[in-house]
């Protein structure tokens, strides 16, 4: 978790394009975070920030 914004902006681009699979970036209370969007629950109380996707996959 990260208070940045940009920080976590950059992890989560990064995350995506080197293991090639969707990376949300996500806040909770006042932390930013990421995950592979395929790890996140429905009933998880989070606000989604942006999904990335991996180049070359739209």
């Amino acid at each position: 978790m990260a208070h940045d914004l940009s920080l976590a902006q950059s992890h989560a681009f990064h995350l995506c394009n080197n293991l090639m699979v969707p990376i949300t970036l996500f806040k909770s209370g006042d932390e930013f975070g990421v995950l592979p969007s395929d790890e996140l629950d429905d009933e998880d109380d989070l606000e989604i920030v942006h999904e990335y996707f991996p180049r070359g996959s739209h």
